[in-house]
């Protein structure tokens, strides 16, 4: 019993030092102290001792239990400090590494736009409207004085969902839809996304655009004139240059166009104007009264104008862009200059 404790604890220790990870010392632990480990079993075989020899073979059993005990811990204790240095070996940080600094953002120069035009309306009385992007053909044309044999429509060039649901080309709809649900007098402005089939590097499928509509009773174009003017000399400057050319809307009738002095050249022209020194900024006219006939409007007793400018040229023209994708690319080495 005696030879077979000692050749126990020399195979026991031994195979402590041999022992290369935490599992297998824990294995080893098991198969010396378990339930069913070697010296366990030995200690069973005590019972076939005389009492002469327990107490002997009892004192050789306790010392090799505290030997492989203690060299377990001290074993232990080596592995684990082995696993953490090959953990930190391999997740290392490199602390001379220069840190990832945080990009922080800004507001897209379309929405800079948006916000500035608003706030000039706003202090003109007008509130800012909302509605649908996917729109019903009445809507978007019919209201509009844009019935279904109208050559504008072709001029559109409108993006169908449904014979009658369309993906709106202009935010007049708004304008429709506020008619139909309140009387006169009314002052809005209707930013929003608007879509038509068309890319190229001054026109994009999908832009933004504002309209305004004014209605109320004795509203002249003089009064039109008055309010774009304002906010023309508002937005680019108090001596900006405002010229006013007869044109065709289905909705406005007079209708004109809205040229300002080239903000590039001061109107001694350009290759942005073209050598005219003037820049075509929006559209506008005195609301037809077939379009009051759609809203159930008086014609007889209220008169009004609307006008409507695309935001990416405005946008072009007070940064100086002179490509419309640079807006919808989102390339942050454009977006963080604003």
């Amino acid at each position: 019993m005696e030879k077979r404790i000692q050749q126990l604890q020399e195979e026991a220790l031994s195979a402590l030092d041999q022992a290369a990870d935490l599992k297998t010392l824990q294995d080893i632990r098991v198969s010396i102290l378990g339930k069913k480990g070697a010296l366990t079993d030995v200690m069973k075989g005590m019972r076939e001792l005389s009492a002469e020899q327990r107490p002997r073979i009892g004192s050789l059993v306790n010392t090799l239990k505290d030997q492989f005990e203690q060299s377990f811990s001290q074993r232990q204790e080596e592995l684990q400090q082995l696993a953490i240095a090959e953990k930190l070996a391999s997740e290392k940080i490199d602390v001379t590494l220069p840190g990832r600094r945080q990009v922080a953002g800004s507001h897209h120069p379309i929405t800079l736009v948006t916000r500035e035009i608003c706030d000039i309306f706003s202090r003109l009385g007008f509130s800012a409207e909302e509605g649908p992007e996917i729109e019903k053909d009445f809507f978007n044309f019919e209201a509009l004085n844009i019935p279904k044999d109208h050559p504008a429509r072709d001029m559109q060039d409108t993006f169908y969902i449904q014979d009658e649901l369309v993906l709106r080309t202009h935010t007049s709809p708004v304008q429709v839809r506020t008619m139909l649900k309140q009387a006169p007098p009314i002052r809005i402005i209707a930013p929003g996304t608007v879509y038509r089939r068309d890319s190229d590097l001054t026109h994009s499928p999908m832009f933004h655009q504002v309209e305004g509509l004014l209605v109320d009773e004795n509203v002249t174009f003089g009064d039109l004139k008055g309010v774009l003017i304002h906010f023309l000399n508002e937005y680019f400057g108090a001596d900006l240059g405002v010229r006013f050319r007869p044109s065709f809307f289905p909705f406005t009738e007079p209708s004109a166009e809205v040229d300002i002095a080239c903000v590039i050249c001061g109107g001694k022209g350009c290759r942005v104007c073209g050598g005219t020194g003037w820049l075509e900024i929006l559209g506008c006219g005195m609301v037809d009264p077939a379009v009051f006939d759609s809203v159930h409007y008086d014609a007889e007793k209220y008169s009004g104008f609307a006008f409507g400018m695309g935001l990416e040229r405005i946008a072009m023209l007070k940064y100086g862009v002179n490509d419309l994708r640079l807006f919808f690319e989102n390339d942050l080495r454009f977006l963080k200059q604003f």
